[in-house]
């Protein structure tokens, strides 16, 4: 495991955050996973099964992660099957006006691959996604 923690400051009010986190697929895409189906929904917790591009840029595979959301605040992430099964990180989310930032920190684990890979496919991909949000946040009503 590798502990990592990333933070950003998005272009947008803690609250527009939530609903964009709850908006459809529609809505709220990202180039590296895709949702496929809910297996599980209970309370604030949700276990999902997503289809991931794989960290080699090729190809996809299936995940199943768990969600539990602590609104307005925070959400944990479990990942229970793929090639990061065991990785468990928090989103941490704070109020500044009309801008938010977010923190993740965590444990974090690649199958087949070390340290250093591991924190830099994590990064990249923190910022990639951190980049879609920011921009589709803009075009969210």
């Amino acid at each position: 495991m590798v502990h990592i923690r990333d933070d950003g400051v998005f272009d947008a009010p803690l609250e527009k955050i939530w609903r964009y986190m709850n908006a459809g697929e529609q809505d709220h895409q990202h180039r590296s996973s895709r949702i496929t189906k809910v297996l599980e929904q209970k309370g604030n917790t949700m276990v999902l099964e997503a289809e991931v591009r794989n960290a080699t840029g090729s190809g996809t595979h299936k995940e199943t992660w768990k969600f539990i959301m602590n609104p307005p605040k925070s959400w944990d992430t479990e990942y229970l099957s793929g090639p990061m099964k065991g990785t468990k990180h928090t989103h941490t989310y704070t109020s500044i006006g009309d801008k938010t930032k977010v923190e993740v920190a965590g444990d974090f684990r690649v199958e087949g691959f070390d340290e250093a890979a591991t924190r830099k496919a994590i990064l990249a991909y923190l910022e990639e996604v951190f980049n879609e949000d920011n921009a589709a946040l803009k075009r969210f009503k």
